[in-house]
């Protein structure tokens, strides 16, 4: 059927699961779209309980921000908060009942409704915003703290995410067959979407299905069918749909071709650079890595460009495992990759320890070595695999610029200077938002770099030390004076002059 008349099938207060990550990947957009449309226009439906793994839309009005709608709305549950700027602001004015729990048990809770399990138990989550000691994961003072618990089993200390009802899902796939079956053949993931078909078929709900084409029953090959016509009830057929946001279709993305190296764009020479440059020299051969969201998304770039890539293996949260994850708004697909997972199996993966080192950004740092990249002041963005990935790897390298707003740097012949300094410090007192807890991280043993444009450091169990400072720069007047709080400082090197070349 039309996207109109799937739109007009959801009900007053019922719960509707999303599947669909950023910058468009496997978004249902014309049923996000009629679906607003429709509230709009007549009223309808009130009151929805939404439910979405992480960020869906394109920070333009796309994704969830169709469904900002004052009404429209009583719940959300989501992983992430930063690709729909307009739901997000609502959710911090108490429009509704928000919550922002990790990206990997969101993925995982929807395989746990499917199988009839009371929900997820697991430690990813504790001594973070989501334990209920510190937020439960709260965005607001109307949200009860209900969603997540604190429960002692086998001897341990876990976090329980209990399960819920579903009472309809939009999801998305390539071509759909008059039985239903859905493939992915032009997809650069698969994100949950057969967990959330399979929870809501088996809630006794309403599995609605965007796909680009429609074949002939019997002709998909089955190898490429991702998800059963037995958990699908409709398919909406929308001959427009993109890949992603940039893209109409990459074939690199979805593994049909592979690209030549040579054909990505040439990372500046610039303070991301010189952060990618450094962060990279952390990596060990064979290792398996995680590249997160923003500046660190720009170290397979470098990697590429001094033709290291084949020395260990990337991965991606939303399911690519290998290749080049793209940088930006599209961020979740690869160019190139070897594998596409599921995304719940990925996590699982993330989970039990199998990564050997993560990157990810950092918007705050405190006196204890916190990081927060969730929350800043009144704006949301939310975690999204953030906490999974940072609790679980064993090595964690936070690569960022060592402050915002307007800073300018000068990069070249072997050395950097600091023209002017951001108005933003990233080194506070106390974090905004406990994201990553670093009391946690010094339990497990874990090894945690902090690495900027000018400095890296290392976590101990009495805070941040200082290893290294940029060749050119002043430690006293442009690090230590800049930093609110005391840091350790024993033999300091200097970086290497080749990252500023």
């Amino acid at each position: 059927m039309s996207a109109e008349a799937a739109a007009d099938l959801v009900q007053d207060g019922q719960t509707l699961a999303v599947g669909g990550s950023g910058g468009g990947l496997l978004e249902p957009d014309a049923l996000l779209a009629a679906l607003g449309r429709r509230f709009r226009e007549t009223g309808s439906p009130r009151g929805l309980h939404l439910v979405h793994t992480t960020g869906i839309g394109d920070r333009r009005g796309g994704g969830m921000d169709h469904l900002a709608q004052r009404g429209l709305v009583r719940s959300v549950v989501a992983g992430n908060w930063g690709m729909a700027p307009a739901m997000s602001a609502m959710a911090v004015a108490g429009e509704f009942e928000a919550y922002n729990f990790p990206q990997g048990v969101m993925s995982q809770l929807f395989r746990e409704i499917a199988a009839g399990r009371p929900g997820v138990v697991t430690h990813v989550g504790l001594g973070t915003f989501c334990d209920p000691r510190v937020e439960a994961g709260r965005l607001n003072d109307v949200s009860p703290q209900t969603r997540v618990e604190v429960v002692e089993l086998a001897g341990r200390e876990w976090l329980f995410y209990p399960a819920f009802d579903l009472d309809v899902c939009f999801i998305r796939g390539t071509t759909a067959d008059e039985r239903g079956n859905l493939s992915f053949e032009q997809e650069g993931a698969r994100l949950e979407m057969l967990a959330i078909a399979q929870a809501t078929r088996n809630r006794g709900g309403l599995v609605i299905a965007q796909v680009k084409n429609v074949a002939k029953a019997g002709t998909l090959d089955p190898r490429l069918v991702a998800v059963p016509g037995i958990c699908v009830d409709v398919v909406v057929h929308h001959p427009a749909q993109k890949q992603v946001v940039t893209h109409e279709y990459n074939p690199a993305f979805s593994g049909e071709l592979r690209a030549a190296a040579s054909t990505l764009p040439p990372f500046p020479l610039d303070a991301r650079k010189v952060v990618a440059r450094r962060a990279l020299s952390e990596i060990e051969p064979g290792d398996v890595v995680n590249l997160g969201v923003g500046i660190a998304d720009g170290i397979a770039s470098v990697a590429a460009e001094e033709d290291r890539l084949d020395e260990f293996t990337t991965t991606i949260e939303q399911g690519a495992v290998g290749g080049i994850p793209a940088r930006g708004v599209i961020f979740g697909v690869a160019t190139n990759p070897e594998a596409i997972l599921d995304q719940p199996a990925q996590f699982d993966f993330y989970d039990g320890g199998g990564l050997d080192i993560a990157f990810l950004g950092f918007a705050q740092v405190d006196a204890a070595g916190n990081v927060n990249v969730s929350k800043f002041g009144s704006r949301v963005v939310g975690t999204g695999g953030f906490v999974d990935i940072s609790q679980n790897a064993r090595t964690v390298v936070f690569c960022g610029t060592f402050t915002a707003g307007g800073l300018d740097v000068r990069v070249g012949g072997g050395e950097l200077r600091v023209v002017t300094e951001g108005e933003h410090p990233k080194f506070v007192p106390a974090v905004t938002q406990v994201t990553f807890s670093a009391r946690e991280s010094v339990a497990r043993g874990q090894r945690v770099r902090y690495v900027t444009e000018r400095a890296v450091f290392d976590l101990t169990a009495d805070g941040l030390r200082l290893l290294e400072v940029a060749p050119g720069v002043d430690v006293r007047r442009d690090v230590l004076d800049l930093i609110p709080f005391d840091v350790l400082v024993e033999t300091v090197k200097t970086m290497e002059p080749e990252y500023f070349q």
